[in-house]
């Protein structure tokens, strides 16, 4: 029997994060909790940390005064508390953890997502920005350290999985450019169209917070069913797929798939298509990105065979999505492009859920934001970061000006 694989689960109170502890649970044996993170809900946190018994324990929202009282209420605990950012990616880039379930929501993930591939670790990547914002960077990091890459999103994962068609060895998800050029006519992520899918166009400016939240088939954080509504999601998932497929926007369509059953498909260049499909349950990619290359019995759902269902999809209206095109045009550009689109975005769906802008203009502000920002072909992590600042800066001065 081997050694458990050591596993720290960034995020753990978010809904990638949970889903990841029930998988955990369900393999113990094969998998030991070296570390769970969390920035705020310090309730729920503690329930997880009583349940699930990590070796460490991190709230990373260091101003907090609740976060430094719950540090020094260890009493007996075994387990080891600590409260800040550093704690955590000194915990990432020592021995004790072998995999890192990257879950953090925004680009307050990236610096624990470099942590993670600079120290040589599998990283299971759940957080979309660290690729959107720091694609070249990442990929860059993880080439010198030898580091994995398994996307945890469903789409990428989806797409993981059926170039596994094409009989590559390598188990980094970056594959050689010229073999998939050479192999892969297109990639097709699936869209379930959000809550808003069927609303007539006029009505979408009346769209509240709870009509965006009321999403039909996943159950999501805030902030990613907003951009599920706005299919501002699909738009960074392009210029995830860009950066871990090593394809370009050209080779990479959306279609709206309302069933939320095929997850992505490929397209070879001899017109095969390979699609995977599941019912919509984030534990399967969660498990597949801690198991590859194998696959072990799952706790998530199952197809049932037995049961009449009708698959689906439909071209992208760009009349109801504008912020779909913001991710292609990004993905052709690069640079500091990235960046800026995930801070505006970031910064205008939290003005929409203070109900200070209306859900149409969180693309609008975007794309006003993405043209007039300073453009750098080959950032520093410096500058990316001072260009998210910025981004997030000239939204809020967007906003000012309207009243």
């Amino acid at each position: 029997m081997s050694k458990p694989r050591k596993v720290a689960i960034l995020g753990s109170t978010g809904s990638i994060g949970r889903s990841a502890l029930e998988v955990l649970k369900s393999h113990r044996g094969q998998f030991e909790l070296a570390c769970i993170s969390c920035h705020q809900q310090l309730e729920l946190f503690e329930k997880q940390c009583h349940e699930h018994r990590p070796k460490l324990a991190v709230v990373t929202d260091a101003s907090n005064p609740q976060a430094q009282q719950w540090v020094s209420n260890a009493g007996s605990d075994a387990m080891r508390r600590a409260c800040g950012t550093d704690e955590l990616i000194r915990a990432i880039l020592g021995p004790e953890i072998d995999i890192v379930v990257a879950a953090i929501v925004g680009v307050a993930g990236l610096e624990t997502s470099l942590a993670a591939v600079e120290s040589g670790k599998r990283l299971a990547l759940a957080n979309k920005e660290s690729l959107v914002v720091a694609g070249e960077l990442l990929l860059n990091i993880a080439k010198k350290s030898g580091a994995e890459i398994i996307p945890v999103d469903s789409e990428h994962s989806a797409i993981f999985q059926a170039l596994q068609c094409k009989g590559q060895s390598e188990s980094n998800t970056r594959q050689d450019d010229s073999q998939l050029n050479e192999q892969v006519e297109k990639i097709i992520l699936t869209a379930s169209g959000g809550p808003l899918r069927d609303w007539p166009l006029e009505e979408l400016e009346k769209a509240t917070i709870q009509d965006a939240l009321a999403h039909p088939t996943w159950s999501m954080g805030r902030k990613i069913t907003v951009d599920s509504a706005t299919m501002m999601n699909k738009a960074l998932e392009v210029i995830e797929a860009h950066w871990l497929f090593g394809l370009p926007a050209e080779q990479i369509q959306v279609v709206i798939h309302p069933q939320s059953v095929i997850h992505s498909m490929v397209e070879y260049r001899d017109g095969s298509v390979i699609a995977q499909l599941s019912p919509p349950d984030m534990k399967l990619p969660i498990q597949y990105a801690l198991t590859y290359p194998a696959r072990t019995t799952a706790t998530s759902k199952r197809m049932d065979w037995s049961q009449s269902q009708s698959l689906s999809w439909y071209p992208v209206d760009p009349a109801r999505y504008p912020a779909l095109e913001l991710g292609f045009e990004v993905a052709r550009r690069g640079g500091t492009c990235g960046a800026v689109l995930n801070a505006a975005n970031e910064a205008a769906v939290e003005l929409f859920l203070q109900s200070k802008i209306r859900l149409t203009d969180i693309a609008k502000v975007c794309r006003s934001v993405l043209q007039h920002h300073d453009f750098a072909t080959n950032p520093s992590l410096a500058e990316l970061l001072r260009q998210d600042r910025w981004a997030r800066d000239e939204v809020m001065r967007w906003n000012q000006s309207l009243c």
